[in-house]
């Protein structure tokens, strides 16, 4: 009897804690059911929709983010360059490349929660498309580092990795084309602070 009743405990309790550990182990992954990656960035479509699944309403309610609509926009995050490697606050990137059509983006570095990070100095944290400046072509010219940088530079400062947030709002991409076929700035890695 006692030897059941042991039995039962321990397969409740890895019942229980396997569960509960692969719940929050999808929460806490950026690339996850119902995500989509175009390059370095991830987004989750269908996360302000009657479509979402579960566990893309359940990180928006764990964040307290309130979901784009479908007709909104749409935001992608990065937690790694092109090359695959975690992105660092201590490291120095280039962001460039095209943007979708777009009304109005906003681009951040974050930490892991997704709160942004704070700026050293009095500089601004966030960047935003009608405050940048545009060369030839328009393609986007972004240098994110600790040190200041000529044209367009977003600061972070500290150690330890971030996530970079691109929100792009009045897009037809959400709504007209499939999120997967469109092309996002890259992010290359340009050297790290010892």
């Amino acid at each position: 009897m006692l030897k059941t009743v042991f039995l039962v405990a321990v397969v409740l309790l890895i019942a229980l804690g396997g569960g509960a550990g692969s719940a929050w182990l999808m929460l806490e992954q950026t690339r996850t059911i119902g995500s989509v990656n175009v390059g370095a960035w991830t987004a989750f479509p269908k996360a302000g929709t009657r479509e979402a699944d579960p566990y893309a309403r359940a990180r928006a309610a764990r964040l307290g983010e309130l979901s784009l609509g479908q007709a909104e926009g749409i935001t992608f995050v990065a937690d790694q360059d092109d090359t695959g490697a975690p992105l660092l606050r201590q490291c120095r990137y280039a962001i460039a490349g095209e943007v979708p059509p777009v009304r109005f983006f906003t681009l951040y570095a974050a930490d892991q929660t997704r709160r942004p990070l704070p700026a050293p100095g009095r500089f601004t944290a966030a960047l935003q498309s009608q405050s940048l400046l545009w060369g030839q072509g328009e393609a986007l010219q972004i240098a994110l580092g600790s040190r200041a940088q000529p044209g367009n530079w977003l600061p972070v400062a500290g150690r330890g990795p971030m996530l970079l947030v691109l929100t792009l709002f009045d897009t037809p991409i959400s709504t007209v084309h499939r999120v997967d076929e469109i092309v996002l700035p890259s992010i290359t890695r340009q050297g790290c602070d010892v």
